[in-house]
This record gives structure tokens, sequence and C-alpha cells, in this order.
């Protein structure tokens, strides 16, 4: 066969194979994930509150709203190897949102990840976990968000993601490959409450989103507990490590299953506390579930076995660092920034305090083998959740300010210091995260208000100021000068407070968490606004 003629057939194979890899990614959805036409009453309250738990147990808000941005409008930016993706509007607008879904529509986007268009979605969108809800959750799912979620119009913004990654036809191929078409099953000789956890951990919880390794092809390893324990076991995701949840040195083995629960209403133990994305995940989620659902996915994470190649309990090195920092015996430059710049609230002996500043010694993201969450919550600082468990919210300041080495120095210090045993920090390891953070992608909110969000900022200073309704200047002004209680804040001040509007919302929606942070009475005297109510006066206080 000349080259011309080999040439000639391999460009005709190539351009068969093409055709038949694109043609069978349009024909994926209709193998895998076929049409349930299903009568959904989306006017059933019952049907409608059960679908707002599990909204919030999948902390759909979390995701789906921009800093700054209206609940479910979409906007949220995060970052991914290629490229950045911003979160959808998932509000029932018809036009911009998910108004014209019926069940069948939403019940794909959810478990499939295909979009109304017969187009799939990105693996940002953990399809992969909503694949073992139970038909009853997202027929209450979508009961809920058609019904009671507030309609916002707000277009989608698309992803920096270039040509040809940004090319939508492969990704049916990465989920008839990856995308877990499963139903749930409990695991071997669970009793109730463990089959229970494990359904919310797999499903709604989707925690192995963050907690599992994931491939060369950004899958999850495992989509569920084996004998490998690569499921749960910790990742890396924009820069923070999710350390692992199994019963381990570096997980959880040194939590009671008690612990684990508490930690899931208040985001705080003893000795520490959720940081990062995990204090979003209580703050909207996990702090709203019920007791009984928080203590079976405290029992089913109690009861994942170690890795094979990890000890449940590493030992621990002798503490021989407090006193030589209590008798200035240690002066390398590590202790020396240490003491400067940690010991005020971490304490010389690195047990900080109790439910305020956690303890780094015997700290297991201190002493996990991946140092990125610890080097980021250094450099951006950050806070914890906000819960009615506790009245203070304690703050990490950022320690940008240190140059590369120092920060290294210090971290390595802490993490060989008081009994931990770990790799030291490189100056290199700090510029990567710092460099992460830096070009970390800004959310997306729209910079010109329609005319209907114009109308809504005048409706929302309308009802702040009405005494039958919000009442707001009874104990706020809005700028400058004494409320007539002196006790509020200025309302020009809540947008700085709050640069997360969900955080507002919730506040000022969840009443038992509202008069837990300040003795603001109810809405309206006698009645509490609804939630289109707080929203649009929430629209009106961030355009102050």
């Amino acid at each position: 066969m000349s080259v011309i003629k080999f040439l000639k057939l391999s460009v005709s194979v190539a351009a068969i194979g093409l055709a038949v890899a694109v043609g069978g990614s349009y024909l994926a959805p209709i193998w895998f994930a076929p049409r349930q036409n299903v009568d959904v009453n989306s006017a059933d309250p019952a049907l409608i509150e059960k679908g707002r738990y599990i909204a919030q147990a999948s902390d759909c808000v979390a995701c789906h709203t921009a800093s700054g941005g209206k609940a479910f409008a979409g906007g949220l930016a995060m970052q991914t190897p290629i490229g950045t993706i911003y979160s959808t509007n998932i509000t029932p607008d018809k036009e911009t949102g998910i108004g014209g879904y019926d069940f069948a529509d939403f019940e794909r986007a959810v478990r499939h990840g295909v979009r109304k268009d017969g187009s799939p979605l990105y693996p940002a969108m953990p399809y992969v976990s909503y694949s073992v809800l139970t038909d009853e959750d997202v027929q209450a799912l979508y009961a809920y968000f058609v019904s009671t979620v507030q309609p916002v119009a707000q277009r989608n913004q698309a992803s920096t993601i270039p040509w040809p990654s940004n090319m939508r036809w492969p990704l049916a191929w990465w989920q008839m490959l990856f995308g877990g078409h499963r139903g749930f099953t409990p695991p071997e000789g669970a009793t109730p409450e463990v089959a229970r956890g494990a359904y919310l951990v797999e499903g709604a919880g989707h925690c192995g989103a963050c907690h599992t390794p994931r491939g060369a092809a950004f899958q999850e390893k495992a989509l569920k507990d084996g004998p490998d324990g690569e499921f749960l076991s910790g990742s890396e995701l924009e820069g923070w490590y999710a350390k692992s949840l199994r019963h381990e040195d570096v997980g959880l083995a040194s939590w009671s299953q008690q612990e684990i629960a508490d930690f899931l209403k208040t985001g705080r133990k003893a000795r520490t506390a959720a940081f990062g994305s995990m204090a979003d995940v209580i703050q909207h989620s996990t702090q709203h579930l019920s007791d009984a659902d928080t203590s079976a996915i405290a029992a089913y994470l109690a009861s994942r076995p170690a890795r094979p190649s990890h000890d449940p309990f590493a030992s621990r090195a002798k503490d021989d660092t407090t006193a030589k920092l209590y008798d200035s015996a240690e002066h390398s430059p590590g202790a020396l920034g240490y003491v400067a710049q940690c010991a005020p609230c971490h304490r010389m002996n690195g047990q900080g305090t109790p439910r305020l500043f956690p303890a780094l010694a015997g700290n297991a993201v201190v002493q996990t083998d991946n140092p990125s969450s610890l080097i980021q919550i250094t450099l951006a600082g950050g806070a914890m959740a906000r819960t009615p468990a506790d009245k203070t919210r304690p703050s990490m300041p950022e320690l940008a300010k240190l140059d590369d080495g120092a920060v290294a120095d210090i971290l390595t210090f802490i993490r060989a210091s008081w009994g931990n045993k770990a790799s030291p920090v490189s100056a290199s390891d700090v510029a990567a995260i710092r460099g992460a953070i830096a070009h970390k992608p800004l959310d997306y909110v729209p910079e010109n208000p329609t005319s209907s969000h114009a109308d809504d900022v005048k409706a929302g200073q309308e009802l702040a100021l009405d005494r039958a309704k919000g009442n707001c200047l009874a104990c706020h002004t809005i700028k400058g000068g004494d409320a007539p209680s002196s006790v509020g804040r200025e309302l020009v001040d809540m947008k700085r407070r709050f640069p997360n509007r969900a955080d507002l919302v919730e506040i000022l929606t969840d009443e038992p968490n509202r008069n837990s942070i300040a003795p603001m009475p109810p809405f309206g005297r006698d009645q509490i606004l609804t939630r289109a109510e707080i929203e649009k006066i929430i629209d009106f206080l961030y355009t102050q």
C-alpha cells in the first residue's frame, strides 16, 4: 500500500471514528438517562418541606450562590486545572433558570448530569453522588425548587475553559465511564442508623466530592466504601486538602461518634474547628440536619476502617517544645515566628483554647502529608461557621504579609512540635499556594441591575422602613447618627459584614439563629416576613 493510500485510509478511519464518538455522545442520554415522566404535586406542603430539607442536606445554596449574589442564582466561580466553571442559575426563572424544566428534565440533571437540551453537565455538579437519591427525594427537591425558591433573572456565565477542552460531547463518554449510574446499596451488615448515614454521605451530602481522591480523568476513585479504602481518604481541591474521614491517625481515629455528630451541628469541638469550605458546609447545611441524621452520619463515618497502609493511631513523640518556648531556649526562625504570630491564640503549649482557638498539638490537619490547607489558612485566614451553639465566631487573621520562607519556617516548626511528626514545609510549597490564592477567580454577579432588580430595591426600601413590616429604623440607622434604641449597626454596614449574601438571608430567615446573634424581635412585630420580602430588603441594604 502506498503512503498516499495509507494516509487517506487513516483519515477516513479517524473521521468515521470521530463521527461515531460524537453521534454516540448524543445518543448516550437516551441509553443511561431515560426520561421519568412523573406527575409531581409541587403544591403539596409536606413534599415542599421535605424538599427544603434535602436541599439543605445537599448544600445546594453554597455552590449555586455567588458572594454578594442572590440565593440559587448561580455565579460561584469554581477553579479547575483547565479553567473556571461558574455555577448555574437554579431558581425557577423561566428564561434564565430552571423554570422551564418539568420533573423529567430536573431528574436527568440532578441524577445523571444531563441538561434540558441534552448536553452533559460538567462533573463539578455532584450528580455522580446524587445518582443514589431515591425517586421520592428527587421529587421533593423538584417541588421545593419550583414552588418556593424565589425566581431570579440572571443569565449563566460561560466557563473560561478553552477550546477544545470546553466541548461538551466528550463528557457524555466520561459520564458513561464514571457517572456512577447506580442506586443506593447499604454497607453489608449495616444497622438502619449506619445505612441512613451511608445514604446521606454517599448521596445528598456528596462528601466524596471533596474527601475522595480523584484520578487522571478527574473522576472520584471510589463512590462508596471498599476494601482499598480510597473512599473518603482525603483529597486536594482548589488549594485545600480535605482530610481523610476514615478511622486513621490523619482522619477521625481520635474522634468519638458523639464528637463527629456535634461537629456537624456546631462546626467545632474542644480541640478543632471547621474552616475553609467546610465552614460553609456546616453553616449552610449540616447544622440544619436533624439530630437523628447527624448521628447517623457520625455512626457511618466512625465505622469506616483505616486504609490498609495506614495505622489507626500513630505514636506521638514526647512534648519537649513547651518547656523550651517558656524558657526561651528555642531560637529557630520557626519558633520565633510562632511565638510572635501564633502563640497569643494557639498558646505556647500548642493546645489553643477549647472551642475558640484550635489546638495545633495532635491536630490531624497539621500532620497530614499534604500541607495545602495549613498553608492556605495561614496565608488567607478564615472564619468559623456561624451557628446558634456558640455566641462568638473567632477568625484566623491572614499572614500573607510574611514571606514564603518565614511562613514555611513557622509551619515546619508547628508540624514537628508538641509531639507532632510531619514533613517540613518548603518555601516553594508556600509560593505555590500563594499563587493559587492570587489567581482564584472572582464570582460572577451582574453589574448592571435589571429593571426588575430596581423594582425589588424600591420594594425592599419600603419594607425595611415600614413600621408594620421590617421596622428596621427602630434599632438601626441607614447611615450616621443614633437609632432610637442605639443598639443596631448602620444598615450601610451590612454588605461589608456579610459579603456572602446567603449568610444574611439565613440569619434573617432562621429565627433561632437570628436571635442567638442579636436580640432581634420577629419582623413585623407579630408577623415574620416572607422569604421573598427578606430578599427584597437585602436588595435594598446591598445598594447602600
